[in-house]
């Protein structure tokens, strides 16, 4: 067995834009309370909800920023976050979603290079948000300025083409290099909500915290879309807060949390877990950084729940693979989600393996993004002439199907979840006056997954650490920080990426 297919009877492709799957898990529940947030305690019911997205699609379009237009959304979670995302959608335009923790000069780059026509932002990070936009307008959510881009309400999808039209633009490092637009269709984003809700056994009426941020793809499908199509309703966090996580979930009696390796590492040994009644709990996916069995297994023994992984990436909308919960495996990855392929290949020879080998994996199905945006080179690096997708992941497939991630072939650093490219880092590092050379790896943490190391080169009067570090605070977001820098007298250039990597972890470990 050389293809790994679904166990999952395949969903139908519905000709659908996202918002109008979105409504169809809405309108049958116009007066149920569907957003919540949960540092207000602000509701929004299913008919508001509607009623909101297609009178800022409205207002957007009469603004000039409507079809065809590409806005900008720098925010924390909020049941505000979702409406504007929807009437982007709805008015026939692109979002390109941006981290509130970025500074001026990452905003400067996602917006030039998306071609974004405005900003709206947090009224709280409103002068980065400025100081990055340069010539475009920005609006602060909630603002005035903001309650006037509502106008008359636009009662139907503005037609697109469901394949071809980029409704979200997510920012991804794919398998190497800097962040690079992630191009999703309407279709892509559907499927996936339908494949997710089948392979995760999603119910109607399940509520959960939402603090997975919803500009980061894992949030956006399976917090925001999951759960208004599927019949659920989020409490929205700006932040990740682990008491009022808690509180959240004990007060909605919440069934299932979805979290990142970092929380689970919390459910399963910090001692505030003890002072409120998660009884109810049944499920906790850990997605977005590989976890070992080690953790699925000490969340089941402290919780009493059964704790499941999932496999993603940005460029598949994001789920491949899911843990069924009749049927878990600690420490696997998941199973094929419906309507999608997957197969193992070695990366020298390209000849796929059978089960139990270790090679990359590939994956194929509707979910699949239409490729980078402005960068035909990376998108033909990343998905071949008949439709598969090279992950950049070492991993095997068991016997039954199940996925486990071994290895990574790709260069990318997981830091709590968040994508950290060496490249970038690497780049900022070579931009300060005195830095010769500059190599970063991610180095094993059991916290964050991963912690960013550089080791430098630097010339007689280089800089010192701290003038590093306040460099790196005022051009990066906070999560691509160095925890650590060594000065070094030599990074051997003649290495593939791959094997530079695997020298420095092991000087690292010979070092200490």
């Amino acid at each position: 067995m050389t293809n790994f297919s679904s166990p999952h009877p395949d969903v139908v492709l519905r000709d659908q834009s996202i918002t109008e799957r979105v409504f169809d898990g809405l309108i049958n529940r116009p007066d149920e309370v569907v957003l919540t947030d949960g540092v207000t305690g602000k509701t929004m019911t299913s008919q508001a909800f509607m009623d909101q997205v297609k009178q800022l699609a409205g207002g957007l379009t009469e603004a000039g920023f409507g079809a065809g237009k590409t806005v900008a959304l720098m925010a924390a979670n909020s049941p505000e976050y979702c409406v504007i995302f929807h009437a982007v959608a709805w008015a026939g335009g692109t979002i390109t979603t941006l981290n509130p923790a970025y500074t001026a000069p990452e905003v400067t780059h996602q917006l030039n290079d998306a071609n974004a026509d405005i900003l709206l932002a947090d009224p709280g990070i409103l002068d980065t948000a400025k100081s990055g936009a340069g010539h475009r307008p920005v609006i602060a959510i909630g603002s005035p300025e903001y309650d006037a881009l509502f106008g008359e309400p636009i009662n139907a999808q503005v037609t697109v083409d469901l394949d071809a039209h980029t409704v979200v633009l997510p920012y991804s490092s794919g398998t190497t290099g800097l962040p690079k637009g992630v191009m999703l269709s309407h279709r892509n984003l559907v499927v996936n909500v339908d494949q997710s809700i089948v392979a995760a056994d999603f119910q109607p009426g399940e509520i959960t915290a939402a603090f997975l941020p919803l500009f980061h793809i894992y949030g956006m499908t399976v917090l925001m879309n999951v759960h208004l199509a599927g019949g659920g309703a989020l409490v929205t966090m700006p932040r990740f807060d682990l008491p009022l996580f808690l509180q959240i979930s004990q007060d909605n009696k919440a069934k299932r949390m979805w979290v990142v390796p970092p929380v689970g590492l919390a459910l399963a040994k910090h001692p505030l877990i003890d002072s409120y009644d998660l009884s109810a709990l049944e499920q906790v996916f850990i997605a977005a950084a590989p976890s070992g069995a080690e953790l699925s297994d000490a969340i089941h023994a402290r919780l009493g729940c059964t704790a499941l992984q999932g496999y993603g990436m940005t460029e598949l909308s994001p789920v491949s693979h899911i843990v069924p919960a009749h049927a878990p495996r600690a420490g696997a990855a998941g199973v094929v989600v419906p309507n999608t392929h997957s197969k193992i290949v070695d990366p020298e020879s390209g000849e796929a393996q059978p089960a139990d080998a270790e090679g990359e994996l590939w994956i194929k199905g509707p979910q699949v993004m239409q490729g980078y945006l402005n960068n035909a080179k990376a998108t033909a690096e990343t998905i071949t002439e008949d439709g598969w997708l090279r992950t950049g992941d070492i991993a095997c497939v068991d016997q039954d199907g199940y996925m486990f991630i071994v290895d990574r072939l790709k260069e990318l650093i997981k830091y709590k979840g968040f994508q950290v490219a060496p490249a970038e880092l690497e780049a900022a590092l070579i931009s300060i006056d005195g830095i010769v050379d500059a190599a970063v790896i991610g180095h094993p943490d059991d916290e964050a997954g991963e912690l960013p190391i550089a080791f430098v080169i630097r010339s007689d009067d280089g800089p010192e650490e701290d003038a590093i570090h306040a460099h790196f605070e005022a051009h990066l977001a906070t999560y691509k920080k160095l925890h650590q820098i060594r000065f070094v007298d030599e990074i051997p250039k003649s290495a593939s990426g791959k094997i530079l990597r695997r020298f420095l972890r092991d000087k690292v470990a010979k070092e200490g």
